[in-house]
């Protein structure tokens, strides 16, 4: 349970602005202020802005928190699955973790039927596509349905306010968005991630229907 009375205490407490003119390289995203230094190291505070659609609607009190503590508690869980970027949580809204070069290929793990995205596989399945993301599905499937097996469906990564697009692991090497070693080396992390997160969820009477992962690399 919540303590109503406790939470109480945050009600005008509210990071809005996480500005810190003595660090470098400042970004401004719409929820996270990010800061490079000059190390290879980057600072990440998340704020209590509310974003949707590109507009900044609010600011929630301790938002910036459980979004931190929510990405650390995942990030803890699967450390000995997948290596991460986290070096330090310093604050309770704040990780300090290696500045990595993001990989231009966002890998999404499906379980089931399911989606309302124009990329999604359910949206793609009721338009009359059977074949997609280099995957065939069988005639007869059913909304919300579960898959005859775990399939990864890739997308591009959008930067800039673009849109994604499905991929097919042919086309992903094709276009050098990746080399097939690192294709191989995230669909196998993705895999393992998504059965670790499957069988937590399993354990809490709940099903994991579906879910994104983003890879960046170092210099190493």
């Amino acid at each position: 349970m919540v303590d109503q009375a406790a939470l109480g205490a945050y009600a005008d407490y509210v990071l809005e602005d996480a500005t810190i003119p003595e660090l470098p390289n400042h970004y401004r995203g719409k929820v996270r202020d990010n800061y490079d230094l000059l190390d290879g190291r980057r600072i990440i505070i998340a704020s209590d802005r509310l974003s949707a659609f590109d507009i900044s609607l609010a600011a929630i009190p301790l938002k910036g928190q459980v979004l931190t503590q929510t990405a650390r508690f995942w990030f803890e869980a699967t450390a000995d699955l997948c290596p991460n970027h986290v070096i330090d949580y310093p604050d309770p809204n704040v990780v300090v973790c290696k500045k990595l070069t993001i990989l231009p290929v966002e890998i999404v793990v499906r379980d089931y039927l399911a989606g309302a995205t124009g990329t999604s596989i359910l949206s793609l399945y009721k338009a009359g596509q059977r074949e997609m993301y280099g995957i065939r599905l069988p005639d007869g499937l059913r909304d919300n349905e579960k898959l005859p097996q775990t399939i990864i469906t890739p997308t591009t990564k959008a930067f800039h306010g673009g849109h994604d697009e499905p991929l097919t692991p042919a086309e992903i090497v094709a276009r050098n968005l990746l080399t097939e070693e690192q294709w191989r080396t995230v669909s196998d992390y993705a895999l393992a991630l998504f059965a670790k997160g499957r069988e937590m969820a399993r354990a809490r009477g709940l099903i994991l229907v579906d879910t994104k992962y983003e890879f960046g690399m170092d210099e190493n």
